[in-house]
Parts: C-alpha cells; sequence; structure tokens
C-alpha cells in the first residue's frame, strides 16, 4: 500500500515540545503521540460497541499510549472534540489513525478536511494522519478466521461445496472497489473455496453473488462481512441473503489491533523522516 500522510500544525519555533520539556527535567524517556483513532460512526449502537473493543485491545496492548477513540459523525466523541482534549493535555503531536478498510470520500477529503481546521485552532500540537487500514495481509486473515468458525456451522456435506461471499460497503468510485475486490481474491488463495465480492451500497449485489456461486457449483453459501462493525448495512446484508450463513464481522481481532499499531509507527517513522 503506498504511503500516504498529512501532517497539520508544528510545534512554534523556540517552544519546546511537552515531551521534550518532560524529558529534560525529570529525565523520563520522551513522550509518544497520542494515538487518535477515527471510526466512521453508526446510529446503530453495536457499531460504537464494537470500536469501543477494538480501541480497548488497542490500549491494552500498549498501555504506555494515550489512545483515543473519535467518531467522523453520528456517534460522539467527534474529531474535533477529541483533538481539543488532547491539545488541552498537553500533547504536541497525535497521529490520527483512521479505522476505515478503504481510501474513499471519509480518508481523503473529510478527515484531511477536519484535521486541517483542527490544527488551525492547535498551532502547538502536530496531527499526522495515517494510512487507512486497507486490504491488509493481517485483516485478510482476520476474515478467514471469522469465515472458518463461521463454516463449523455449516453442515458438512455443504461444507464441502461451499462458496464464499465477501461483502464491503462499496464506493462510487471503481478504483476502490477493484481494490477491495482483492479481499475475496486473497481469501480464496487461503481457503481454497470459490469466492466472489460483493457490496452492500452499489453493484454487484450480494444476490448476484450468491449466484455467481451457485453457478461455480457452491451448495451453500457463507457471506463473509469485509466490515469492522455490525450495523444497518451488515443487516441489509443478512436480509437480502436469508438463506446464507453470514460469518462475523472482523472485529476486536489480534490482527486488527496490530494493524492499527503498524499505521500508527509508520506513520511516526515517516513524520521523522520528513523532519529530519
Amino acid at each position: 500500500m503506498a504511503a500516504r500522510r498529512a501532517l497539520f500544525g508544528t510545534p512554534p519555533a523556540g517552544r519546546p515540545g511537552c515531551a521534550t520539556a518532560r524529558a529534560g527535567l525529570g529525565g523520563s524517556a520522551p513522550r509518544s503521540p497520542a494515538l487518535i483513532a477515527v471510526a466512521h460512526g453508526s446510529r446503530d449502537p453495536r457499531s460504537a460497541a464494537t470500536v469501543a473493543e477494538v480501541v480497548g485491545a488497542v490500549a491494552a496492548a500498549r498501555p504506555e499510549l494515550d489512545v483515543r477513540t473519535a467518531f467522523l459523525d453520528l456517534t460522539a466523541p467527534s474529531v474535533e472534540q477529541v483533538v481539543d482534549a488532547v491539545a488541552a493535555e498537553g500533547h504536541t503531536h497525535a497521529v490520527v489513525t483512521p479505522l476505515l478498510l478503504g481510501s474513499a470520500f471519509h480518508a481523503r477529503v473529510d478527515l484531511p478536511g477536519l484535521l486541517a481546521a483542527a490544527g488551525a485552532r492547535h498551532p502547538g500540537l502536530r496531527l499526522t494522519q495515517a494510512d487507512v487500514l486497507g486490504v491488509d495481509a493481517g485483516l485478510v486473515g482476520a476474515l478467514r478466521d471469522r469465515v472458518l468458525a463461521a463454516s463449523s456451522a455449516v453442515h458438512a456435506s455443504a461444507a464441502r461445496r461451499l462458496g464464499v461471499a465477501v461483502a464491503a460497503v462499496g464506493s462510487s468510485s471503481a478504483a476502490a472497489n477493484a481494490r477491495t475486490a482483492e479481499v475475496a481474491a486473497r481469501l480464496a488463495a487461503r481457503t481454497g473455496w470459490p469466492t466472489e465480492i460483493c457490496f452492500a451500497t452499489t453493484e454487484p449485489s450480494v444476490s448476484e453473488a450468491v449466484s455467481r456461486l451457485h453457478a461455480r457449483g457452491a451448495d451453500h453459501v457463507l457471506v463473509a462481512p469485509w466490515f469492522l462493525a455490525p450495523g444497518l448495512l451488515t443487516d441489509r446484508l443478512a436480509h437480502a441473503a436469508p438463506q446464507a450463513t453470514h460469518a462475523d464481522v472482523l472485529g476486536a481481532h489480534p490482527a486488527l489491533t496490530q494493524v492499527v499499531l503498524d499505521r500508527y509507527h509508520a506513520a511516526i517513522a515517516e513524520t521523522r523522516a520528513l523532519s529530519a
């Protein structure tokens, strides 16, 4: 995945950052940048609960980090509120890590605009936007785990001729949808089962994917949601394919924890390289 980094705000010249000042006064290690995990947000309370579990797992894995949760829409706290709180607590650098599986409008336009405005309000706080989670091998492995767990509920005779419909949100960008389609191909390579991609908001639909899999010889279809959390769209998929078995969303999986931390550390490393 190509690195794409956005920096907003720089500590003013002549004013040491909080981490440097603390290290000099007490000899303690420099303060690590805060990690602000930004999710999309949903009216469905299951979504916020799952995001809380995901971010909680990240915080538990790295207890020395100040890990926060923010949402782009529909759920509190907002990105603006969390950035204001981080600035108020003396941070001079925060890495904003999108909990987004694709690089579409929210990652390319919406979030950078919010961070630019926040950077203008807090000139002493550097905000670094990390890369999206993307089609990461670890996340494909997590999806495989969810599929294998769900397949255990399928009758053995059907499981031998199982087809998997990988269901994602979908985008108005054909290029973004093509990148998401890579998930289906990678999952097929790991399971040996025929796999088709489908989307909740665009074509091909889950019904089309089910029909294609039956045409390819599958006796039973398992829907694998390429979603971090449940919500209205995963419910829509379940209603559209009631005869299929539906796997769990990715949720708080160890691989997701690692990918979030990988994006955080990669953003810090690139920021340091750009500042050198």
